[in-house]
């Protein structure tokens, strides 16, 4: 048996063909794809990483590329104005050696909405508030930021690269936006976005994902916007994906648990590399409605894995991690762009609003019932305030 697993593994070493002198890899975006411990993992994540490879190397892959080098080149030095046939790219994916363009046009686009991003050195000036006054959010940051992407070499150490890009980022935001100052999960907006933009565009990108795209309050410490979002989501799975959402319901299992997540940092952490910037240059380019769109996708790949299991605790361990099993990102992209449709954006503003007010009104009911309680927490029926028995004793 040592045999046969000791050939296997040669056999998945000779194809994965790694430099000779690194002990573990990365793939093109700087994430580790082997752990550098655990042999089995090591040989779970090498064919998984071929099975990744073989999927960017098919005739369709390849047909994609073409189509991004012949549009660019007919672009010459014009900038990319948005059109049917360029929104109709993105949704195929952006190839990994034009992502920062296509990213930085993205931003652009939307930037243009705030006149203080044709300021000269507006970046730099926030930053040179924040180096010099106290700001409530840069412990919190620097706690964070080595949390972030921890398996991306780029913030993997407190010397790599992009950290000390990610801490200027987060606080030039902070200072700009002192109502929301810090929130986690902001870090790793800004983490993925600084892969492929410069710093100052990197900024201007989580203004645009934070005041522009995401409704108010979804990073603020309600997180009103995010609970907002996962009820529409909920609207969404009943209506398209109605045999898994009464699955879940009959087996009482709360998805939106997992799914938070998944809108708060836009499935950072939650699917395999290539598919996560492949939903980025769609959300990039069309805004939040793809996060419902690929969420929906996500359930619809493997609903009928789900469909099979009648425990709810197995249901739920197989929520936690399902995402990762999730390789093909055409077929995923297909399902949420055909599948899905059709899928008008009207229809989840309109949601929005209803549920908006909704969660409000018992955030304010709650807020009531927690003024009472502790007032009559603050008194005993004879008026005497109410002391703990280790105020007592002292």
């Amino acid at each position: 048996m040592l045999l046969v697993r000791g050939s296997v593994c040669a056999l998945v070493d000779s194809l994965y063909s790694p430099p000779p002198s690194s002990r573990s890899e990365y793939d093109v975006y700087g994430f580790k794809t082997v752990p550098e411990d655990d042999e089995e993992e090591r040989l779970v994540a090498k064919v998984r990483a071929l099975d990744l490879k073989s999927l960017s190397l098919t005739e369709q892959e390849v047909s994609v590329g073409v189509k991004w080098e012949n549009y660019l080149a007919g672009m010459g030095t014009r900038e990319m104005a948005r059109s049917p046939e360029l929104k109709a790219l993105v949704r195929s994916g952006v190839p990994h050696e034009h992502r920062s363009k296509v990213w930085r046009s993205c931003v652009e686009f939307h930037i243009k909405k705030f006149p203080e991003s044709e300021k000269a050195n507006y970046y730099e000036n926030l930053l040179g508030v924040a180096r010099e006054k106290q700001n409530p959010a840069s412990k919190q940051i620097e706690l964070d930021l080595l949390r972030t992407l921890p398996n991306n070499k780029h913030y993997s150490s407190p010397e790599s690269q992009g950290i000390h890009k990610l801490r200027n980022v987060l606080m030039a935001f902070s200072w700009r936006n002192p109502d929301i100052g810090y929130c986690q999960g902001l870090n790793r907006l800004a983490a993925i976005a600084l892969l492929y933009l410069e710093e100052v565009d990197a900024f201007w990108c989580l203004v645009v994902l934070v005041e522009v795209f995401m409704p108010r309050d979804y990073y603020t410490k309600t997180l009103l916007g995010s609970q907002v979002d996962q009820r529409v989501f909920k609207d969404l799975m009943s209506e398209k994906l109605p045999r898994l959402h009464s699955h879940f319901e009959l087996h009482k299992v709360d998805f939106s648990l997992i799914t938070f997540n998944w809108f708060l940092v836009v499935f950072v952490d939650s699917v395999v590399s290539d598919i996560l910037f492949k939903i980025w240059d769609a959300f990039l380019y069309e805004g939040p409605k793809i996060m419902f769109r690929f969420a929906l996708a996500l359930f619809k790949y493997k609903e009928e894995e789900f469909l099979k299991l009648q425990d709810s605790m197995a249901i739920f361990k197989y929520l936690r991690y399902f995402t990762h099993t999730i390789l093909d990102a055409r077929k995923l992209m297909n399902i949420a762009f055909v599948d899905m449709n059709p899928f008008p954006l009207r229809q989840i503003q309109n949601r929005r609003t209803f549920h908006l007010e909704r969660v409000r009104l018992e955030l304010t009911e709650l807020e009531a019932i927690r003024q009472t309680f502790l007032k009559e927490r603050a008194t005993d029926p004879d008026g005497r305030t109410l002391i703990s028995d280790d105020e007592e004793d002292n």
